[in-house]
């Protein structure tokens, strides 16, 4: 474990990718400034890097046994077809920052959903998805908000691989959902992570095209059926181990 580790952007040191990020956000989010516009880019071009197998999924694999064409860690890998309901791979979490992984089968759909003041990277690691993405018009703050009209950021289709997105607490397409076209998964880092107790719930809605405004909608919040609605099942991280930097939490 290391202590008051600091991270340069010049470093040549051979590392996983995974703790390649983790040092990134680390350098990055531990800031008291906001993130610059060079640093979301250094953090992208950082996640452009990344395959499934850098985070312990064989997206190849139907029942999970390793394959003999890639290198394998001593425990296997996820496989990525073989999962039949959303599953979500926790990597790492602290105050500053949450990197995680959701793989979704096909026909799966991620509710519409907010972000409420955070910074979201994510990476399409593998498979095609749908994605529809709002920014409110008037986002007077951070906080969330119930109803309101919105602009739409995103609307289309995108296909590993492909570059990362990145979403802003108030533009990029801060409140999104995602269905998945084939069985697909996302990598991704958000800043701060979401907190009750800090004011980041996550916040679902639906939403209602308005006719005289194309490319405008309105948003209501609602309530989830998670009995049916939404079932996030868990999944053991197995990719490289992080080396944890104590002074980010």
């Amino acid at each position: 474990m290391r202590r008051g580790t600091s991270f340069h952007m010049d470093s040549t040191m051979e590392k996983s990718r995974i703790q390649m990020l983790y040092d990134a956000c680390h350098y990055v989010f531990s800031q008291k400034e906001l993130p610059t516009f060079q640093q979301i880019q250094w953090l992208k071009t950082i996640l452009n890097l990344f395959e499934a197998v850098d985070v312990g999924i064989d997206e190849f694999s139907l029942d999970g046994s390793p394959s003999s064409s890639q290198t394998m860690i001593s425990n296997g890998l996820i496989s990525g077809l073989g999962i039949s309901e959303i599953t979500y791979i926790h990597i790492h979490e602290c105050d500053k920052v949450s990197m995680g992984i959701f793989c979704l089968p096909a026909g799966s759909v991620f509710p519409l959903h907010d972000h409420p003041g955070m910074t979201v990277l994510s990476k399409l690691l593998y498979g095609s998805v749908y994605v529809r993405a709002y920014d409110w018009v008037r986002a007077e703050n951070f906080s969330p908000r119930a109803n309101g009209v919105a602009a739409t950021a995103i609307d289309g289709i995108f296909n590993a691989p492909c570059e990362p997105t990145v979403l802003f607490p108030r533009s990029g397409g801060n409140i999104h959902s995602f269905t998945a076209l084939t069985p697909c998964a996302i990598l991704d880092v958000l800043s701060p992570p979401y907190s009750d107790d800090f004011g980041r719930p996550s916040t679902y809605y639906s939403d209602f095209p308005i006719p005289s405004l194309p490319g405008y909608a309105w948003l209501e919040e609602r309530e989830l059926k998670l009995q049916y609605e939404l079932v996030v099942k868990g999944a053991p991280y197995l990719g490289p181990p992080l080396d944890v930097a104590d002074d980010l939490c």
